[in-house]
Order: C-alpha cells, then sequence, then structure tokens
C-alpha cells in the first residue's frame, strides 16, 4: 500500500534500548497510519564555566556529534527492518529536548517516545520532559514501555470534559484501526467536605450521584459509537481512585488513551500523582492526547 505524505509520525532517540522500541512501535504507527516516519535526536553542546576557545574542546564536542548520528541512523535502519515501505528521515536537532519535540510537534501526526532514556531523555517519566510535551504537544504523545502486546481492548479514560471526548475520539480511532473493543473508564469518587459547615449528602443521594456519573459515560461515548459501530464498547463505572481504574485495566490492554487535562476524577491527569502512577504502573503505552484550542499558546 501507498505510504502518503504530510503530516509525520516523530519519534525521540538517544541511543537507549527504551528509544530503539520507540522506533519499532513508531514504525508500525507511521504504517497504520499511512504516514512517513521522522526520527529525532535532540543534540546540545557541552557547557563550560569559562569561554576558553573551540580549540581545545574541537575534538570533544565532534565525537559528541559524531556519536549522535549514529544513534540516528541506527534508529533508521531499525524502523526499515520493521516496516521496509514506510519512508523514513532522521535528524540530528540542535537544542534541548523538550523545545525540540515541542517544535516538532507542531507539524506531526503523533510523537512517540520511549518510556526510559539517556542523554536529552534523562528520566523520560520522572523527570519534566515528558510532562511538558504530553502537556502541550500540539498533536497526541504516545508514551512506550517494551514491547506493546498485539492483542486487548484500547482502554479510554473518560470524565465529561471536552478534552475527555477529544481521548474517547482517538482511542475509538485507534479500536477501529487496530481491529479490537474498546473500554470506556469513568471513576468517581465520594462527595467531601470541602469547607467547614459543608454537607456531604445521604446515602440516598449518593445512588442518585452515582446515576449522574453513569449518565456521564454514557453520553461521553455516545456519539463515537454511533460513528464507529464495528468497535465493540464495554463501560467501566468505577467507584474509586481513577489512577487504579486505569492501571487496572492496563493489564490486558494493548493501549491506554487520556486526556492531557480535564475535570473531575481524571482532572490534571497529567500535572499531579495521578499522571505520575499512569505513567509509571500502566502496563502498556499510554496515548496522550492534548486539545489545540483556537488562539491558545504552545
Amino acid at each position: 500500500m501507498t505510504i502518503n505524505t504530510g503530516a509525520p509520525v516523530v519519534v525521540g532517540v538517544d541511543g537507549s534500548d527504551a528509544a530503539l522500541d520507540a522506533v519499532r512501535v513508531a514504525a508500525r504507527e507511521a504504517e497504520h497510519r499511512h504516514r512517513p516516519l521522522r526520527i529525532v535526536h535532540a543534540f546540545s553542546w557541552p557547557l563550560t564555566v569559562a569561554d576558553l576557545g573551540p580549540a581545545p574542546f574541537a575534538a570533544e564536542t565532534a565525537g559528541l556529534r559524531d556519536e549522535a548520528e549514529k544513534f540516528v541512523a541506527q534508529a533508521v535502519a531499525e524502523a526499515g527492518k520493521v516496516t521496509p515501505d514506510v519512508p523514513v528521515t532522521g535528524a540530528v536537532v540542535d537544542g534541548a529536548a523538550t523545545p525540540v519535540l515541542l517544535d516538532e510537534a507542531r507539524d506531526a501526526a503523533l510523537v512517540v517516545l520511549g518510556h526510559r532514556g539517556l542523554g536529552g531523555f534523562a528520566g523520560l517519566l520522572i523527570g519534566s520532559v515528558t510532562v511538558q510535551v504530553s502537556a502541550r504537544a500540539q498533536c497526541p504523545v504516545l508514551v512506550v514501555r517494551g514491547e506493546p502486546r498485539a492483542d486487548g481492548p484500547v482502554v479510554v479514560g473518560v470524565d465529561g470534559s471536552e478534552l475527555s471526548i477529544e481521548a474517547v475520539d482517538f482511542a475509538f480511532e485507534e479500536a477501529a484501526r487496530r481491529g479490537t473493543s474498546l473500554v470506556a473508564v469513568h471513576a468517581w469518587l465520594d462527595p467531601v467536605v470541602l469547607f467547614p459547615g459543608a454537607v456531604v449528602p445521604p446515602a440516598t443521594d449518593l445512588a442518585a450521584y452515582a446515576d449522574d456519573e453513569r449518565r456521564v459515560l454514557a453520553e461521553s461515548v455516545a456519539g463515537h459509537a454511533e460513528r464507529y459501530p464495528e468497535v465493540s464498547v464495554r463501560h467501566e463505572l468505577v467507584h474509586g481512585s481513577p489512577a487504579q481504574a486505569l492501571i487496572e485495566q492496563s493489564r490486558d490492554a494493548q493501549l491506554v488513551v487520556v486526556g492531557a487535562h480535564g475535570r473531575g476524577a481524571l482532572g490534571g491527569l497529567l500535572l499531579g500523582s495521578v499522571s505520575h502512577a499512569v505513567l509509571h504502573h500502566t502496563q502498556s503505552p499510554v496515548a496522550i492526547v492534548r486539545h489545540a484550542r483556537t488562539g491558545e499558546g504552545s
């Protein structure tokens, strides 16, 4: 099948095994989307406390640049083994990882990153790179953990927000592309006392509260299910932690999809403890979807 030109799938590499895992996944994603693949290494020149001139460090910096070029060449070769019909380009781009990836994301269909790395992508899931790229990238970001499974459903976190709808749409498209089912997860917690004198609803009202949460889940999925009738959908309404609910569902999933921001049980997913729990403990790749609102800065 002919691969279309246009927005590429972009993958960040650094010479680590995790980056090569991401390359293999990115190559397959590019093939499925009929997109070219672009492999990028973010290269930062060494910093010194004093300007001693270029001569003493010329050989060292040249060697580092050569090493960066080898990382990219190795990744290009690996992608060619996985999907030989996908057009692949590689580039060493000067700059720190986060701004380089955010710039690449402006013209990308998808950005793929490994869960661990070295150099520019060090500490990907525990530092600022993943949080910043996932929360600010103008395209979906796929974080890869090892070799993903080929079976199992796509799981999506639902909270009824506008961005949650974007995540649900992405998840349905992925489920249809992969020929698998979808599990829509909505987690809710009991109302809590937010200030002195506030009244917690009685138990009879909690049942009605649960009905409202069930309605949020059903309405969030309904329109998408009509557009993708071939995708079998299962609703999971969970009374408890949203992070734990998604982690539990990820054990049998080939992909977990979440929005970059939201409200309710999944609100602030990439900014607080829920995001760290999901990214550290899910057993599957995680796709993070951010809605690029008109007029919003990157």
